[in-house]
């Protein structure tokens, strides 16, 4: 190899390992928080969640097929906007998810409300009586909110957490069924007791 080369070659593992270490959630080298994210939900993700399993499209769906988890989505419910003129009809955004997933909205933020707390307690336990019933979490491709969900319910004593962060957006491309969906209904889930 000729010196040129040589310094050449040299250059680009330079530039490599800068970026790298610059950037390292672009390297894939997410490290696992201690505590939950409390902001930038939309950023690369760990590999892990200590406690939990982590698990790709194809395993959550064989999970799916199966039929032995129960698939929950996590995403945000978008709010109306407190500043409608009077009279403005407000739609929410339809809302498709991996088929027959039960919809928390708003329980993957890394602060909740008790309230917020409190419901999602009801919607896993809804849907998981045994905290040894498997559970999985799932909201968007490099999307938090699944991660501190899954964390949340590991420190509420579920003991079969899987956390997938290939998201709905993964499970889609994937070409795997999708449908629409509202979001839990905690007091219509009493009136059906």
């Amino acid at each position: 190899m000729s010196t040129a080369m040589m310094g050449k070659a040299t250059i680009l593992l330079l530039a490599a390992s800068l970026f790298e270490t610059a950037y390292p959630a672009l390297a894939g080298d997410v490290a696992e928080p201690a505590n939950y994210r409390m902001e930038e939900y939309r950023a690369p993700v760990p590999d892990t969640l200590l406690g939990a399993r982590v698990v790709t499209t194809a395993e959550a769906e064989t999970l799916w097929r199966d039929k032995t988890a129960v698939f929950f989505d996590v995403m945000p419910k978008t709010p109306k906007p407190a500043n409608l003129p009077a009279g403005t009809i407000w739609r929410d955004a339809v809302r498709t998810d991996i088929a027959g997933s039960v919809w928390l909205p708003n329980v993957g933020y890394g602060a909740i409300t008790e309230e917020t707390a409190d419901y999602f307690r009801s919607g896993l336990a809804a849907h998981a009586p045994a905290k040894t019933d498997p559970i999985l979490f799932y909201c968007m491709t490099d999307c938090w909110m699944s991660w501190n969900a899954a964390k949340r319910a590991l420190e509420w004593g579920y003991t079969s957490v899987i956390w997938y962060p290939g998201g709905g957006d993964g499970w889609e491309k994937a070409g795997l069924p999708v449908a629409e969906t509202k979001p839990y209904d905690e007091a219509a889930q009493k009136l059906l007791q």
